[in-house]
C-alpha cells in the first residue's frame, strides 16, 4: 500500500505544498484527476507519511471537503485502505445522515463543513482545510471558502487552506486565497503548486447519431440519443479493450441506457449520487470481469474508476434553474461545456492510452460553452442567503466570492426568508432563522420540520421532510403520500437513505426543541399535506373550472394525464417545474389537502379587500377574500369607492379603446378639427390620436358620475373634447378651424377635416361672385373646394376659385347646363347672383 501511495504523481510536489503553506498559509493545488490530490495530499498534510520530506514536524488534524457525498465516502475509504485501517480510525468521514469521524483526517461534504463553520467558526483543533474539486464551482464550496477566509482573517490566522483543482485555471483561486479581490488589501496571489499527471494519449472519435436528435428540453432527453449512446457503448466494447465509462446527465437516462445494454458481455454498473455503498465500492475496485460504468458527472473528477480504457460521452449535463417570479426550481438538461468534455475524455487515459467516443460532431464541439456556469449564477439562493445572514453578512457583499450572487435571486431569497420568519426586515437572521440553519436542510424544509412537528408530531414531520429532501426514485408517481407509504414498506437503497435522513432530522429537531408539542391531525394525507403546504405555501393550489389547478402564487398547475390527484379540490404541490414556453407548471409530486390546511399554510397570503376593476367588458365591484391569487369568496359591493370606479373605467378605456364611447357625427368632427390644429400649428394644441386620448382620458372625460360601461356610452364626446385643449386654444377653435363656413348664397356649409386638407363641398351656383374661399388656421391653410352639380355630385375640385372661374368654369358649364336647364349657368359667374334654388317651373 505504501508503494502504491509513493507511486502517485502528486508526491513530487508535496514538499513544495508544505513550503507554500508554511510561508503564505494558503495555496492552490492544481493536479489532474488520478494524481493523488484527494488521497495522498491529505495524508501528507496530516503528517502520517514520514517518507515524504518537508512535512510538518507534528501531526495536524485535516478536514477534506468534497462536493458530493459519494466522493466523500469514497475518498475516506481509499485513504483508510491505503493506511491498512478501517474507516473511522485515523481517517473518517461525515456526510448528511452518516458520521464516522477519524482522529486525524475527516472527509466531509461542503454542506457539512458549512454547518460546522456556523457552529464553530474557529474550527478549533483543525490545522488544514483542503477544499477539493473547487473548479466545479458548487455553491456550497464557494460559500465555505468565503467563510474560511473570513475565519482565517479574524479568528484563526494559523489555519492553513488548500484549494485543490483538477484544472489548470488557477488564477482566480490564487487571487482569492491571497486576498486580491478585497480591493487590494491582500498581499498578492497565493502560491500555486502544480502537479503533472500521467498523460496517456486519448484518441477522439466523433460519433454523432445518423439522425440529429431533438435538443434536450427541461429534463427530457430524446430517446433517439439514448439509443445511440447505448449503441456507441456496444461499439466501444467491440473496438477497444478494458472497461467503458459512459457519461449521462441523470439517473433516469442511466436506467434507460442500462436497459438498452441488456445482454452485453460485461457487468453494467450504475453510479450516481443515490447509488448504494456496495455499488460505490465495486466501481472503485479493479474487477476481474469487464465492466460498463454508467455515471453522472460525479465521475468527471471526484471518483477514480480503475480499468477504464474507453469513455463514451453523451455530451449532456444537468444544471439548476430557478424561476424566481414563480418560486419554482428544477434541474434542466444542457449541453456539457468543452471543459467538462475534456475532463471526461481524460478518464480514458488515466492508466494507459485510451479513446473517447463523443456523441456529437466536431463542428458542434466548437460551439459548446467554454466552461460550465457557476452554481451561484443559476441556483435558488434561499439557503445561501440564510447562511450569509447567520454569518453576519445578509447581502453577502463582504464575502470573498469569485462571482457575486445575482441581485434578483438574492431579493427573491430575502422575500422567502422574511415570509418564513428566518430574517428580519433588515435581513438579519432571527433566532428562528438560526434554528432553521442548524437543521441542515433547505430553509423551506427546515420551516416545515419545525412548524410541522408542532402539528403532526416529530417523527411524521421528519419522515415527510426526508422525502422532500431527496429526488424521488425512478418511476415514482405524483402522489407523495403513496411514495411515503412505499418508503415505509420498502427495503431498497432509496428507502434506507430515507430512513437515515428521517432519523437525522428527528435528532436535529430534538436538539433544537427537546419536547415539541404534538397534535396529530389525522391520516397520512392530512399529515403529509400539512408538512408540504408549510414547506411550499405559495404552491398550495385550488382546482379551477375546466381543468387544472391554480397555485396561490398565480401560476397554473397541470397534473399528468390519468393522475389520481386530478379531481382533488385542493393540493399541496411538493415538486413542480415549468417547461420552457409554458404558462403553467407541471406537477411532479403533490398531496391532497383541505381548505383549512391551505388557509393554515398560506396564512401570510390571506387577504380580504374591496376589488373594483374592469372585467368582462364592464366595471366589477366586489368584496373578495383570497389566498394569494386564489379566490375563496366574493360578494357584490354596493357602494364602491368612486375613485376606484373611475380608475376601473379608465382601465377599461385603456384595454378596449375609445370605441367604448359614442362617436356621433359631431364628436368625430370635433376630433378632426382638433387634429387639424395640432397638425398645422402644433403645441399647445393637443394630439387626439387613440393613444393620446386614452393617456389623458382623466383630463377631458366627465367621469365623476360614471359608474358603468353604459355611463361611458352616454357621455357627450363632442362637448367633452372641447375640454382637452388649453383655454386659450379652445377660445380660438372656431376661428382657426370653424365647423361651418358661410358661402355667398347664405348657406352655412360644414367643413370636412377628415383628409389631409380641409374640404368645403358646396353646389357651384352658391359660390357665384366668390373669388376665393377663406383660409384656415390663421391664414396658413387654404381650403380645397369641391364644386358640386345641382344633383350634389362632384363637378370640379380646386384650391384656387378665381382660377377656376377663369379657366375651368366654361367646360363645366358646357357639360352640365343642358342636363340642369332650370339652374342658372351665367357666362360670367364672378358677377352673377349666388343662389341655392332652381328657377320655378313654368305653368
Amino acid at each position: 500500500m505504501r508503494d502504491e501511495l509513493m507511486a502517485l504523481p502528486v508526491r513530487h510536489v508535496v514538499p513544495r505544498l508544505h513550503a507554500a503553506l508554511a510561508g503564505a498559509g494558503a495555496a492552490v493545488l492544481a493536479a489532474p484527476p488520478g494524481t493523488g490530490k484527494t488521497t495522498l495530499v491529505p495524508l501528507a498534510l496530516a503528517g502520517v507519511l514520514p517518507e515524504l520530506p518537508g512535512g510538518p514536524d507534528r501531526l495536524h488534524r485535516v478536514i477534506v471537503a468534497e462536493p458530493r457525498r459519494l466522493a466523500a465516502r469514497a475518498a475516506a475509504r481509499r485513504m483508510a485502505w491505503l493506511l491498512g485501517e478501517p474507516v473511522g480510525r485515523r481517517v473518517g468521514f461525515t456526510v448528511r445522515g452518516e458520521r464516522r469521524p477519524g482522529s486525524l483526517i475527516e472527509v466531509v461534504t461542503t454542506g457539512v463543513l458549512l454547518q460546522r463553520l456556523q457552529r464553530e467558526p474557529e474550527l478549533d483543533g483543525v490545522g488544514v482545510v483542503l477544499l477539493d474539486e473547487c473548479h466545479e464551482r458548487h455553491l456550497d464550496a464557494d460559500t465555505a471558502l468565503a467563510f474560511l477566509l473570513d475565519s482565517r482573517a479574524a479568528l484563526r490566522p494559523d489555519l492553513r487552506l488548500v484549494a485543490a483543482s483538477a484544472t489548470a485555471d488557477t488564477g482566480p483561486w490564487a487571487g482569492l486565497l491571497g486576498g486580491e479581490p478585497r480591493a487590494g488589501s491582500g498581499p498578492g496571489p497565493a502560491p500555486v503548486v502544480a502537479a503533472e499527471g500521467v498523460a496517456h494519449p486519448v484518441d477522439v472519435v466523433w460519433a454523432p447519431p445518423a439522425r440529429p436528435p431533438r435538443p434536450p428540453h427541461g429534463m427530457h432527453v430524446d430517446p433517439v440519443l439514448l439509443g445511440h449512446v447505448a449503441a456507441t457503448v456496444r461499439r466501444a466494447l467491440t473496438e477497444r479493450d478494458g472497461d467503458v465509462l459512459c457519461f449521462l446527465p441523470g439517473v433516469g437516462e442511466i436506467a434507460k441506457v442500462a436497459g438498452a445494454l441488456s445482454g452485453v458481455e460485461a457487468q453494467v454498473l450504475q453510479v450516481h449520487g443515490q447509488a448504494s455503498a456496495a455499488v460505490q465500492d465495486a466501481v472503485l475496485r479493479p474487477a476481474e470481469r469487464r465492466r460498463v460504468v454508467l455515471a453522472t458527472s460525479v465521475a468527471e473528477s471526484s471518483l477514480t474508476v480503475p480499468g477504464v480504457r474507453a469513455v463514451v460521452d453523451s455530451g449532456l449535463a444537468r444544471e439548476p434553474r430557478t424561476d424566481h417570479a414563480r418560486g419554482l426550481s428544477s434541474l434542466t438538461t444542457v449541453r456539457a461545456s468543452r471543459a467538462a468534455a475534456d475532463q471526461r475524455a481524460g478518464r480514458a487515459g488515466r492508466e494507459a492510452p485510451g479513446t473517447v467516443y463523443r456523441c456529437w460532431s466536431e463542428a458542434e464541439h466548437a460551439r459548446l460553452p467554454e466552461r460550465p456556469r457557476p452554481e451561484i449564477a443559476l441556483a435558488d439562493l434561499t439557503g445561501f442567503a440564510l447562511q450569509a445572514a447567520c454569518w453576519g453578512d445578509p447581502d453577502a457583499t463582504g464575502l470573498a466570492l469569485l462571482d457575486p450572487p445575482p441581485p434578483a435571486a438574492m431579493r427573491a431569497a430575502g422575500e422567502t426568508l422574511r415570509a418564513i420568519g428566518a430574517v428580519d426586515s433588515a435581513g438579519r437572521a432571527t433566532p428562528r432563522g438560526r434554528r432553521m440553519a442548524r437543521v441542515g436542510a433547505h430553509p423551506r424544509l427546515a420551516r416545515a420540520l419545525l412548524d410541522g412537528a408542532a402539528r403532526v408530531g416529530a417523527r411524521p414531520a421528519a419522515e415527510v421532510v426526508a422525502l422532500l429532501s431527496e429526488r424521488p426514485p425512478p418511476g415514482a408517481g405524483d402522489d407523495l403520500t403513496a411514495l411515503w407509504r412505499s418508503a415505509r414498506r420498502g427495503g431498497d437503497g432509496h428507502a434506507a437513505r430515507w430512513r437515515a435522513e428521517a432519523r437525522r432530522l428527528e435528532d436535529a429537531l430534538r436538539d433544537l426543541d427537546p419536547a415539541p408539542p404534538t397534535r396529530p391531525v389525522g391520516g397520512d394525507d392530512a399529515v403529509a399535506g400539512v408538512v408540504v403546504a408549510l414547506a411550499f405555501p405559495e404552491r398550495v393550489a385550488r382546482a379551477r373550472r375546466g381543468s387544472g389547478h391554480l397555485m396561490v402564487s398565480g401560476t397554473g398547475a397541470v397534473l399528468s394525464d390519468g393522475s389520481s390527484l386530478a379531481a382533488a379540490p385542493w393540493l399541496a404541490v411538493a415538486v413542480a417545474d415549468r417547461p420552457a414556453g409554458s404558462a403553467s407548471a407541471r406537477v411532479r409530486q403533490a398531496v391532497v389537502i383541505d381548505e383549512d390546511t391551505a388557509r393554515l399554510a398560506a396564512a401570510s397570503l390571506h387577504s380580504t379587500a374591496d376589488e373594483v376593476g374592469w372585467a368582462d367588458g364592464d366595471v366589477i365591484a366586489r368584496r373578495v377574500e383570497r389566498l394569494g391569487a386564489v379566490e375563496l369568496f366574493a360578494a357584490p359591493l354596493r357602494d364602491p369607492d368612486p375613485a376606484l370606479v373611475t380608475a376601473a373605467l379608465l382601465d377599461g378605456l385603456r384595454k378596449e379603446g375609445p370605441s367604448l364611447l359614442t362617436w356621433t357625427r359631431d364628436a368625430t368632427a370635433m376630433r378632426e378639427r382638433l387634429a387639424f390644429c395640432h397638425a398645422v400649428i402644433g403645441e399647445p394644441w393637443p394630439a387626439v390620436d387613440d393613444a393620446a386620448l386614452l393617456d389623458r382620458a382623466a383630463d377631458w372625460l366627465p367621469l365623476a358620475a360614471a359608474r358603468r360601461r353604459a355611463d361611458l356610452e352616454r357621455i357627450d364626446v363632442a362637448a367633452a373634447l372641447r375640454r382637452l385643449p388649453p383655454w386659450e386654444c379652445a377660445a380660438r377653435l372656431d376661428d382657426l378651424a370653424p365647423e361651418r363656413v358661410t358661402v355667398p348664397s347664405g348657406s352655412r356649409v360644414r367643413v370636412d377635416y377628415s383628409g389631409e386638407r380641409p374640404v368645403l363641398a358646396v353646389k357651384l351656383q352658391e359660390l357665384f361672385g366668390w373669388d376665393a374661399a377663406p383660409r384656415l388656421a390663421g391664414g396658413r391653410v387654404p381650403m380645397v373646394v369641391h364644386l358640386l352639380s345641382p344633383a350634389g355630385r362632384p363637378a370640379a375640385v380646386t384650391a384656387d376659385l378665381a382660377s377656376f372661374w377663369r379657366d375651368g368654369y366654361r367646360g363645366v358649364r358646357a357639360e352640365l347646363r343642358g342636363r340642369y336647364p332650370r339652374h342658372p349657368w351665367p357666362e360670367d359667374p364672378t358677377t352673377a347672383q349666388p343662389t341655392r334654388r332652381a328657377a320655378p317651373r313654368r305653368r
